[in-house]
């Protein structure tokens, strides 16, 4: 069990703190709701946790075979709805990989992982959620 800990700092912000290894977090509503935008919103943080799920379990599954995925990055865009209730409607992915350290025979393994990491599955299913793989 995971214990987090979230404070309302005032003015739509809040400090989240994560009780285990003491890691501060600070979120903002964005702009176009009232809020200052001067730190992820809440559901920046789905959009930010989605890709950094996709690099770390791509990455648990290359190290075990014996490649390194160092320097891979990933890029994300959130789209909120605009019909009611307010919410996610689509977060576009887009994975880049050194391809010189990718065996081709593999790629396809690392893009079916990436559609498999913790957070892509508890995704709503109403969710567009894409991801696109560049290997440079």
């Amino acid at each position: 069990m995971v214990s987090m800990r979230i404070k309302y700092d005032g003015n739509k912000g809040c400090t989240l703190t994560h009780e285990d290894s003491g890691a501060v977090i600070q979120t903002s509503a964005p702009k176009d709701i009232g809020g200052d935008g001067n730190a992820f919103s809440p559901t920046d943080l789905v959009g930010a946790a989605l890709a950094s799920c996709i690099l770390t379990t791509i990455a648990m599954f290359a190290e075990r075979n014996n490649i390194d995925l160092a320097g891979s990055s990933a890029h994300v865009t959130k789209e909120m709805t605009t019909d009611a209730p307010r919410r996610i409607g689509r977060l576009v992915c887009t994975v880049t990989v050194p391809g010189d350290r990718v065996p081709e025979g593999i790629r396809e393994r690392i893009e079916k992982i990436a559609h498999t990491c913790p957070v892509h599955k508890s995704l709503h299913p109403e969710i567009d959620a894409p991801i696109t793989f560049i290997y440079e």
